[in-house]
């Protein structure tokens, strides 16, 4: 059953509009009769009937890709569920009973009501969509209760609409040198510039180092490159620019039209008055539509197809070591998703020389841990075992032994030790590399996807913001697109919406640091509850198991958070009237960050500034909540910091992974549950698009969450990566998975997703930048007051006798008499006999001294020199990272020759292509091109001269809503000869002119 514009006026005819179909049952019965006997054929009929002569598709049935003409191909998807068939059988079997009660009868009363709605909802919309232009074919699966809406989008419809998004199309060209070789995917990040500028003398060695590389390099019989052309805004009024031939538009191309259009159709009478009655996703959470979505080309296991090629050369984890078909990937899956695949493995790349750093610092620490003074003394009998330490509570915890803590010393070594100083530095350094490296990367990237020009104002408004805007009078003038568009009050709408959006986001974030309190009350009580027991094996891993237990208790938390922020987030966003998707988008990001920052660095913050740093001392203690406040063991807190960091961190990314891998095979499991138990088996003899139907819808913002998994790991790595250098490594190694399975599952368990073309990464960026940032103040911070080395490296040059570390440890405890404890907090009495002074970590006076237990002498050393660090360290990186930013320009010098190459070669295009048309040149070349292209004359029409005669489409809720402001006077091909001698001579001037 094919449906057309032209079909139209024979439906009304026959009393079948579909712009308003009639509800009567005489009339519904006659259209299922009709969709049914143009259904008739079954599937081994068609696949009989029709052979494909693409070779990609050759074992494929014609209908998967096709309409059953064979010709015209499938760009879009429909689907919609046939609830009366699938309850048939039931109903007939109570029927037959007689059995139906009372419930039962107003229940399927209800259901049917329900049916009937979205069957007059579907007419109206699919009827609008005919009116478009488009062309629909409905098809099913032999008993299967759902129904497939197949749609292609003509020729004349690609064209309207390429002109209403302004995309960019291939022009008529001549060859070139600057696209004579295709050198973007084939090197390193900025090769390419390298290459050029090498003088010959080094070329040898050039063609050395590319031979060692060769082996990451991608097959060319995969992946062969692909061909640059000069583009241009594509214009019906010049068509004659453009390389007009029948894969003009590609299957990208077309979905992201159809994609427009269906967004942005009403599915309601026009008397109805509901401004929210538009759009195919409105009809997809209402149960009108299952599902909407473009077609795979064909089985990701089997054939010869693009997504097979994909699968198993990109997807593999066999592949991990080659670069990726980023040309390839953004054909197949569009611009946004391949954006994140280069940005993710640009990042993955600049984690080498990170992970290298951390390991051998690492390796530092492991090798010269028996070298450490101050822990050797804490695990000596001698010096740690007649140290007798301050009770850990009150009342119920006795003194205990400084040797017990002889592991936490060892351990803590590892990530404080004068390694971790220069590791942090070059972390900083790194992250401001990373960045301008970005930045030179993807602006050849942007260049060779012809980003480079995109605005933010060209994007059409989003339909929910022209919704909420439909009965707002004001109205102003796009500056750039010169479109009017509504304009929404300040006070009365934007000012409420963003109040609400902000006083919603404090009110979350003081949750997630409830949780936070939370997380420390449980860490108080258990290392209370375990230092009572007394035994030594336990009190010497008490601090090791509360922080370790703490910590996965506190990823618990900011898994289940996750869920209500992303809720939360997304209608608090709506709320705020972002005109574009873009702006949308963006805002909708920044809230959820913000909000997943202090989810996820919350308990991290705590122990790493203020943990152990206003606890008091014995006798005196600062408390909260009438508890005694949690303090760091002798070796400081950084350890601690280390252990929550990596179960975080580890952590989220390991279930991420497990989520990532269950939940899609869960889902597909769900899936199949639709499908009646005996055509289960039938299910790989499916035509595509129906196989399509069972994979997992891909939101428009589904890399979101892909996106934010690896920015906050991005935080991880740069923050605080002077308490865990192997940070970079754990993030090395499974980002280098995360590509592949990132890539194999949106290959094999999602549907293909609607091209989107997006400038850059967008906000994230910004959040990168502030990441980097913000990462130079909390280095210098975590190793200015978190870790020993400014104690010691005072200790070692102002106090020590042999500028050694030898006596550091009885320099940094402190003195307390035990006499001097109040009665209500005394120790035990039996543990108290033999013990006369306890010590505590801490630089305070002992007792008996004319300021007795106030700070001593040597903390106000110690503080001015920590905060003397902190200002050197800030602005040595800075300095320096100001002079990397300075030294790499944004843009290649070679990029920037290019661009202005191409730009220069587009205008002598159009300028020759005007002359030609103005002498009359171009009509004939073009119906010499277009009579040696047959199936672009069978997709196109019979020529420019039909085309241009051809009248647009009647005005349409787009139109109403986006009106066009086209000023230019399109003529037909029967004035061109009148106006001849006229246009000539004008072009000749203009030609001369430039």
């Amino acid at each position: 059953l094919y449906l057309s514009a032209s079909d139209i006026p024979y439906l009304e005819a026959q009393g079948l509009s579909p712009g308003a179909r009639n509800t009567e049952k005489g009339t519904m019965d006659d259209l299922q009769l009709m969709r049914h006997e143009a259904n008739e054929p079954t599937i081994a009929a068609t696949q009989e009937n029709h052979e494909m002569e693409d070779t990609e598709h050759q074992n494929e049935p014609v209908y998967s890709y096709t309409f059953r003409d064979g010709v015209r191909s499938i760009d879009f998807v429909l689907v919609w569920q046939d609830k009366e068939a699938m309850e048939c059988s039931s109903d007939q079997d109570l029927l037959a009973e007689h059995q139906l009660t009372e419930q039962q009868q107003h229940k399927r009363q209800h259901k049917k009501e329900l049916s009937d709605m979205h069957a007059r909802r579907r007419a109206v919309f699919e009827g609008n969509l005919m009116k478009e232009g488009l062309l629909l074919e409905e098809d099913l699966l032999p008993g299967v209760p759902l129904r497939f809406v197949k749609v292609h989008a003509p020729m004349e419809v690609c064209c309207r609409y390429a002109e209403i998004l302004k995309l960019r199309m291939p022009m008529k060209e001549k060859l070139d040198e600057c696209f004579l070789k295709n050198r973007f995917v084939i090197h390193f990040p900025g090769m390419a510039s390298f290459e050029i500028t090498t003088p010959a003398v080094l070329q040898d060695f050039t063609d050395v180092i590319s031979r060692l590389f060769n082996f990451v390099r991608n097959n060319p019989a995969h992946f062969p490159p692909m061909d640059r052309h000069f583009t241009a805004v594509y214009s019906r009024d010049r068509e004659y620019l453009f390389n007009m031939k029948s894969d003009f538009f590609q299957p990208g191309d077309r979905a992201r039209i159809i994609d427009f259009i269906l967004r942005r159709k009403k599915f309601c009478e026009e008397d109805d008055t509901d401004d929210y009655a538009f759009g195919i996703e409105k009809l997809l959470s209402d149960g009108t539509y299952e599902a909407s979505y473009p077609v795979h080309e064909g089985d990701f296991d089997a054939g010869n197809n693009s997504r097979a090629v994909l699968y198993k050369n990109w997807a593999s984890i066999k592949n991990f070591y080659k670069y990726q078909p980023l040309d390839h990937i953004r054909r197949y899956f569009g611009v946004k998703v391949a954006l994140y695949f280069a940005w993710l493995g640009f990042y993955t790349y600049m984690l080498i020389p990170a992970s290298i750093v951390g390991f051998l610092c690492f390796i530092y620490a492991v090798s010269t841990i028996n070298l450490h003074i101050p822990s050797n003394d804490i695990c000596n009998d001698h010096i740690g075992e007649k140290v007798d330490m301050c009770p850990l509570c009150d009342r119920f915890c006795g003194y205990w032994s400084l040797t017990d803590t002889c592991f936490h010393a060892k351990f803590t070594y590892l990530v404080d030790n004068p390694a971790t100083v220069f590791f942090a530095v070059f972390m900083s350094f790194w992250a401001a590399l990373f960045l301008e490296m970005w930045k030179r990367y993807s602006s050849e990237i942007s260049h060779r996807w012809d980003l480079t020009g995109f605005d933010i104002q060209e994007e059409h408004p989003r339909p929910q913001y022209l919704a909420r805007l439909a009965h707002i009078k004001k109205r102003t003038v796009n500056i750039v697109t010169k479109t009017i568009e509504p304009r929404p009050p300040f006070w009365r709408m934007r000012v409420p919406g963003v109040l609400i959006s902000a006083s919603s986001v404090l009110l979350l974030v003081l949750l997630a640091f409830v949780a936070v309190v939370a997380v420390i009350l449980y860490r108080m009580s258990v290392l209370a509850a375990l230092s009572i027991h007394g035994d030594t094996v336990i009190t010497s891993y008490a601090i090791i198991f509360t922080s370790t237990t703490a910590a996965f208790i506190n990823l618990v938390c900011i898994m289940i958070f996750n869920q209500v922020y992303a809720r939360m987030a997304e209608c608090l966003t709506e709320k705020e009237l972002q005109r574009t998707q873009t702006e949308f988008d963006d805002s909708l990001t920044l809230k959820i960050y913000l909000l997943q920052f202090i989810n996820y660095y919350a308990s991290i913050f705590y122990i790493a500034f203020f943990k152990g740093k206003l606890v008091g001392y014995p006798g005196k203690y600062n408390r909260f909540f009438k508890s005694r406040q949690e303090e760091c063991s002798p070796g400081g807190c950084l350890l601690e910091l280390s252990v929550q960091l990596a179960i975080i961190m580890v952590g989220k990314q390991a279930m991420n992974t497990v989520v990532e891998m269950i939940l899609p095979k869960l889902w597909q499991w769900y899936k199949m549950l639709m499908v009646p138990q005996r055509k289960r088996e039938a299910h790989t003899s499916w035509p595509q698009w129906a196989k399509d139907f069972q994979l997992i819808d891909f939101d428009p913002r589904g890399l979101f969450p892909e996106y934010l998994e690896m920015i906050l790991q991005y935080g991880f790595v740069t923050i605080f990566v002077s308490s865990f250098p192997l940070a970079p490594l754990f993030a090395f190694v499974n980002n280098v998975l995360e590509v592949r399975l990132d890539g194999k599952k949106l290959l094999t368990n999602y549907r293909r997703p609607v091209p989107q073309r997006v400038k850059d990464i967008g906000v994230w960026f910004r959040i990168l930048d502030s990441i980097g940032k913000f990462a130079v103040i909390t280095n210098a911070f975590i190793i200015a007051f978190t870790s020993n080395f400014i104690p010691e490296l005072v200790y070692s040059l102002v106090y020590s006798p042999d500028h050694t570390l030898t006596g550091f440890l009885n320099h940094s405890l402190s003195v307390f008499d035990v006499s001097d404890y109040p009665p209500e907090y005394k120790p035990p009495y039996d543990s108290s006999s033999n013990i006369t002074v306890c010590r505590y970590p801490d630089y305070r006076n002992p007792p008996g001294s004319e300021r007795e237990y106030k700070y001593a002498p040597i903390f106000w050393h110690i503080l001015a020199a920590r905060l003397a660090f902190v200002v050197v360290f800030e602005n040595v990186v800075c300095v320096v990272i100001l002079m990397v930013k300075w030294l790499i320009p944004d843009m290649p010098y070679r990029l920037k020759e290019q661009i202005r190459r191409e730009a220069y070669m587009t205008n002598e295009l159009i300028v020759e292509q005007e002359l030609q048309m103005a002498r009359g040149e171009v009509t004939e070349a073009m119906a010499a091109a277009n009579n040696s292209d047959s199936n672009y004359n069978s997709l196109h029409g019979s020529g420019a001269r039909l085309r241009r005669q051809a009248s647009a489409p009647a005005a349409t809720s787009l139109n109403k809503r986006i009106p066009k402001t086209d000023n230019c006077n399109r003529h037909s091909i029967e004035e061109e000869p009148e106006q001849e001698d006229k246009q000539e001579n004008n072009a000749e001037k203009l030609f001369k002119a430039v």
